[in-house]
């Protein structure tokens, strides 16, 4: 006899009665799950009522995110950069939810997440001073409203709910929005961050970037979900999925997120189908776990190739806009590459600056004792140059 034909069971009617009412779920269901299918703008009716100006200014920020990834990538390989998670391919998840947000809003990025913040307004090389290696961070968060650049996987999530939660608890009409990749949605940070936003009905909008590997884990492998979105329903709050590749789709979706929040609302999670179309970053070799037919295949799905057809379609795509798009990009490219070819000044002592508000006895001993060694230092050069000086002299006939 098995536990289920056990009297009592579920499975013996004449039992005992069925758990109280505390069990059932708090919300239906039903509205909460994502569509069967990505939902999509570009190449459907309903691309009809999109207006111009915002297609216009999308393909703008595109062309210049594109442009900022080659030139990226390329500074990597120069060595000016010590890595870079390129997010080609990526761009219309990148601009979308920069553009979705007001100012008085905040950004929690990843570490891939670089063209989001230059597309906030972010300063280029402030954005990729910590892929340099000169800081942990390069720039002030609470000027621009961006998060620190998050390395491990999926721990800005919790802060982004910390921070939402904490606005609305004093009023402050903000929203926070978090984006992270499909391989962060496997790390517990994950589960805590959407639980707690759920009970708290915090102002927060989660954005998976599904571009489907986890370095060269592909997704099939970390997840059984029949979607990433669809993950919001076990928490209670309403799953979106849509393609990332898509950028008025990716804008709509994430502006209706981002107002359902500001209205009190609560949060949204977005999976956001889309393609890594370089490696993994520039030590990754993705020949070893992807073909190069899957690659040329997410090609024909390009995100500026989609929005350059339906500004074909509406005669806005013209030589004169075309022109002046690319003279944009190239002199983003030309200052980014400009100034990051030039040799940064650095204090040893800033290791110390932005450690504690007011610094530990441990830390302000590690400071002096590096102070000394750098006037040592400082102060050895100074006699050698002084002896090199007293040679001179006295090799002079």
């Amino acid at each position: 006899m098995t536990v289920l034909e056990q009297p009592g069971s579920s499975r013996n009617k004449s039992s005992l009665a069925g758990p109280p009412p505390a069990w059932r779920p708090r919300v239906d269901p039903a509205p909460l799950l994502p569509d069967a299918e990505p939902y999509r703008l570009l190449g459907t009716e309903a691309a009809a009522r999109l207006d111009s100006g915002l297609l216009t200014r999308l393909y703008v920020q595109l062309v210049r995110g594109r442009r900022y990834n080659t030139q990226a990538t390329a500074l990597t390989r120069q060595g000016r950069l010590a890595v870079y998670p390129s997010s080609t391919g990526q761009e219309a998840c990148e601009v979308a939810a920069a553009l979705a947000l007001e100012d008085r809003d905040w950004l929690f990025p990843s570490y891939r997440d670089t063209l989001a913040a230059v597309a906030r307004g972010l300063d280029p090389v402030q954005a990729l001073t910590l892929l340099r290696g000169d800081w942990h961070n390069g720039y002030d968060p609470h000027e621009h409203r961006i998060a620190p650049l998050c390395t491990p996987l999926a721990t800005q999530l919790p802060h982004a709910v910390g921070l939402a939660h904490a606005a609305r608890l004093k009023g402050d009409e903000v929203v926070a929005l978090a984006m992270v990749g499909d391989g962060g949605t496997s790390e517990g940070d994950f589960h805590e961050a959407l639980n707690f936003a759920a009970l708290w009905q915090a102002p927060v909008v989660f954005l998976v970037q599904n571009n489907g590997f986890a370095i060269s884990v592909p997704l099939a492998k970390q997840t059984a979900a029949p979607s990433l979105a669809h993950k919001a329903v076990g928490y209670g709050m309403p799953g979106r999925l849509v393609d990332g590749n898509d950028a008025p789709a990716m804008h709509e979706v994430l502006t209706e997120a981002v107002q359902r929040a500001r209205r009190g609302g609560g949060p949204t999670l977005i999976e956001a189908v889309t393609y890594r179309i370089e490696a993994h970053t520039n030590a990754d070799d993705a020949t070893r776990y992807r073909t190069d037919a899957e690659v040329e295949t997410w090609r024909a799905h390009d995100p500026i190739a989609l929005l350059e057809r339906e500004l074909v379609a509406r005669d806005l795509l013209t030589d004169e806009f075309v022109r002046d798009t690319r003279d944009g990009a190239e002199q983003l490219a030309a200052g980014l590459r400009e100034r990051m070819n030039a040799e940064p000044q650095l204090d040893p002592m800033d290791l110390f600056t932005h450690v504690f508000a007011q610094q530990t006895s441990q830390l302000r001993a590690q400071a002096a004792q590096l102070r000394a060694e750098l006037d040592a230092e400082a102060a050895g050069h100074t006699e050698d140059a002084a002896g090199t000086d007293r040679s001179a002299e006295e090799a002079r006939p």
